[in-house]
């Protein structure tokens, strides 16, 4: 197997762990136009779209409720009590979230706090072309529904019969999407940022999806529409020990290199015995795969690195800030307080990154690209604006008046003194 590395010194990081990126520029230029087309054309675009990028006919975007009633009815009972349980555990750790709102008095006579208020018009992109991902609507849906947003909008592509793939279309109306159009891509994220005919300008938009989605939710922010952060190609970031299990770290690693050709994996090992049988597990069990064509591509971009300890090992880890990061080493959550830079963290042998994406109750949408160092994975906070109020009695504003005078003067900003000086001076003649 090619892109193995063994004890790479640390100026040779960067370098190896390059992520596969298309030309921005082109890129950029790519999504532009079609933000532009959707502006100029509308609903028509899209549908011309569907034709060019989904080779699908569509006559009406929206979703009718009579395929919803058909997709539920497709959907298998085993798939549907699998998708009810993993509802069940996303909506115990997101309701969790709710932060009751706390009055602190900062000086006799001022109080402040602060209250959260939902995002008022939200739309999620689901992605849907070569895997279509219904457990992501359960990871925006249901923190969207938790914190009361007025209108929620979902895009997916069509499949070539112009349809909705049933998981898709049951999972969004168990969670209580009625909106749902057959919009895919870039353009389904201008649709969302301009708005259509048909389909409504949002406030913020949410949803994984490849180099295209991200960088129209880049462009989507010059047109002050808000996005929940750059969710592009999946990766995953593997440190194995002498107690890991080479089995298990292969199949952990094939389960991001099948998401598609731009996915990376990057696997470091610290015993190279298990470091050369994970690389033969990895040769077996990529052969037996559906999408091994695709996971084989994904793998020509992935690294696979022997260093010398798992605290070197995280300190690589922490360097290339990966969406999902795998400690298959003895005694876990010893390390825990050495991770700076993830999306999201799997403790131990019995702990899959799959765990993650569909049912443990945490949220796969998560930064990627390297956008874990400054950026959190979506969360019920994502779905919410935090609003600061004070208020300040006539005790109050005698406390800290003279303070906000000082400061307000020495900025030379008049204005502000007087604001609290009339206020002053009308307690003194005790108006």
């Amino acid at each position: 197997m090619k892109n193995i590395f063994k004890y790479p010194t640390q100026n040779t990081w960067e370098m190896l762990l390059k992520r596969p990126a298309l030309e921005k520029k082109d890129l950029r230029n790519t999504v532009q136009d079609i933000f532009l087309k959707v502006k100029e054309d509308g609903d028509a675009a899209l549908i011309e779209f569907a034709i060019k990028f989904d080779l699908a006919r569509i006559d009406n975007l929206l979703v009718s409720k009579e395929e919803i009633e058909f997709a539920v009815a497709e959907v298998s009972p085993e798939l549907k009590a699998a998708i009810d349980q993993a509802k069940e555990n996303i909506f115990k750790f997101h309701v969790a979230q709710k932060e009751q709102s706390v009055e602190i008095e900062t000086t006799k006579g001022v109080i402040c706090w602060r209250e959260s208020r939902a995002i008022e018009k939200v739309g999620l992109y689901i992605p849907g072309g070569t895997a279509p991902l219904f457990s992501t609507v359960l990871m925006l849906a249901i923190p969207a529904q938790i914190a009361g947003c007025k209108e929620v909008i979902l895009c997916t592509p069509p499949q070539k019969d112009g349809s909705i793939n049933p998981a898709i279309l049951y999972t969004a109306q168990l969670c209580g999407i009625t909106k749902i159009f057959k919009v895919g891509g870039a353009q389904a994220v201008a649709a969302l940022t301009v708005g259509t005919e048909s389909i409504p300008k949002v406030d913020k938009i949410f949803g994984p999806g490849n180099q295209y989605v991200t960088q129209a939710k880049q462009l989507a922010m010059e047109y002050n529409v808000a996005i929940d952060l750059p969710a592009g190609p999946s990766e995953v970031l593997v440190i194995a020990d002498t107690n890991a299990n080479p089995e298990f770290c292969a199949a952990d690693l094939l389960s991001q290199a099948e998401h598609g050709t731009d996915s990376q994996v990057i696997y470091i090992a610290t015993d190279e015995d298990v470091f050369n049988n994970t690389l033969m597990e990895i040769n077996k069990q990529v052969a037996e795969l559906p999408r091994n064509e695709i996971a084989k591509i994904a793998l020509e971009n992935s690294r696979f690195i022997l260093m010398n300890s798992v605290e070197e090992a995280l300190e690589m880890s922490n360097f290339y800030a990966s969406e999902h990061l795998i400690l298959a080493v003895e005694n876990p959550r010893n390390y825990i307080g050495k991770i700076t830079n993830a999306g999201s963290v799997f403790l131990g042998n019995y702990t899959p990154e799959s765990a993650g994406d569909y049912a443990s109750g945490t949220n796969h949408t998560l930064p990627t690209n390297g956008f874990a160092k400054n950026y959190s994975g979506v969360s019920l906070d994502s779905f919410v604006k935090k609003i600061t109020i004070q208020e300040i009695s006539k005790t109050g504003i005698q406390n800290i008046g003279k303070t906000i005078e000082i400061m307000a003067a020495a900025e030379g900003l008049k204005a502000h003194k007087n604001a609290v000086s009339l206020r002053l001076k009308s307690l003194e003649n005790g108006i």
